[in-house]
């Protein structure tokens, strides 16, 4: 379980996150919806312990992440993978070692046998072809590199996944191709997941919850119904702003 209690952050004078309460159950996926400028990738990092609030408390498997060593942070880090917006892959690298990256056990990392089939699983499980391993992320489209980004994430065996903005600069066509990958491997394989995204649309696909994050805090954290049927004037702008809810919900 992931679960952020009275969070708050500001660089210099600018207040990012306000008292958020926000929460993920075993085996769910929330999407955290916002503008862009929210502070949405801010509480991602919060939950992997790159940043650190300035008061409140964010919990990961009842631990208190930003009172972890260094050793138990980097324990907690190799059961959450993330996504990053913009694949964050290494041009110098092939796919094969792009994804190997993401074993973060030691000893499987090492044990070439072991990436051998754990990479072409990896593939398999964003529909990539095993020969995709041998190109470069130059030779990729943007597409292919954003699910080279997510086997990456998942070649650990995470627990937990976050995704910032994992449709961002993407085509709808290859939008709906990631959102359904988020929602396969949720029940594939099990993992919690947050995803930060500022698209309703896919938000509303493949997450159990979705949350709102305006002015520094959550303002909804409910079903995509409970969000339709908000009689709250931000989450009906933020809507209004995206699509016509009438229309969606029928």
């Amino acid at each position: 379980m992931i679960e952020l209690r009275n969070v708050h952050k500001r660089f210099g004078q600018q207040v990012i996150l306000n008292g958020v309460d926000f929460s993920v159950e075993e085996g769910e996926t929330v999407a955290l919806l916002g503008p862009s400028g929210t502070g949405k990738s801010v509480l991602l990092k919060h939950i992997i312990g790159l940043i650190h609030p300035d008061a409140g408390t964010i919990l990961v498997d009842d631990l208190n992440v930003a009172t972890l060593g260094r050793k138990q942070l980097a324990a907690l880090r190799s059961t959450i993978g993330y996504v990053f917006q913009n694949g964050a892959l290494f041009d110098s690298m092939n796919v094969f070692e792009n994804i190997r990256l993401g074993i973060t056990d030691a000893k499987d990392n090492r044990n070439a046998a072991y990436c051998a089939t754990r990479v072409p699983e990896c593939l398999a499980l964003v529909n990539l072809a095993p020969e995709v391993a041998d190109k470069f992320p130059a030779e990729l489209s943007g597409g292919m590199r954003k699910r080279v980004g997510i086997a990456r994430a998942i070649a650990g065996k995470p627990k937990y996944l976050l995704y910032d903005e994992p449709t961002s600069g993407l085509d709808p066509v290859n939008a709906d191709i990631i959102d359904g990958l988020v929602k396969h491997l949720a029940q594939t394989l099990g993992v919690t997941s947050v995803m930060v995204t500022h698209d309703v649309r896919g938000a509303f696909r493949v997450s159990d919850r979705v949350a709102l994050l305006s002015d520094g805090k959550i303002v909804l954290q409910g079903t995509p119904k409970e969000f339709l049927a908000s009689a709250d004037p931000r989450i009906k702008a933020f809507l209004e702003r995206d699509f016509d809810s009438h229309s969606f919900a029928a």
